[in-house]
């Protein structure tokens, strides 16, 4: 589809201020609250918005840095193929050294953590596993 001036403002609005009303943004980009209704529509439609999402502030987040290594056999970037696919796993990283694969995870809590580290150790050619929980973040 295409995306014209008008549609990547309101993409814009979307995903700075996403609690933000379809009238609200039209007032802004002065449009009707029907056209913006009618925009995002077509935007989803066409796959170009493809999901609406909640992020957590970092105060109500537990994360985890996870370090894979892989079977020499194995092709690295199908495994990452599929660590991208778990749920909970926001970042995933083709790494040098002694591990292959860096996996950030997020989560409401540990248990969530630990169900991904496990969904993650069942994927074929993942043979060791270093995890560190996140404490804090600085700056």
């Amino acid at each position: 589809m295409y995306k014209d001036k008008t549609d990547e403002n309101i993409i814009g609005y979307l995903k700075e201020y996403s609690r933000e009303s379809f009238g609200d943004i039209g007032k802004k980009l002065k449009l009707s609250e029907s056209a913006v209704r009618r925009r995002v529509k077509n935007l989803v439609d066409s796959g170009t918005i493809k999901k609406f999402t909640v992020e957590l502030g970092e105060e109500n987040v537990t994360s985890a840095i996870v370090l894979i290594s892989v079977d020499s056999t194995t092709d690295t970037s199908k495994v990452s193929l599929r660590l991208v696919k778990l749920e909970g796993v926001k970042t995933v990283y083709e790494i040098t050294g002694q591990y292959d694969i860096t996996v950030i995870i997020s989560a409401s809590n540990i248990a969530e953590i630990n169900s991904t580290i496990d969904a993650l150790r069942k994927i074929p050619g993942v043979v060791d596993t270093n995890t560190v929980i996140i404490l804090k973040k600085v700056v």
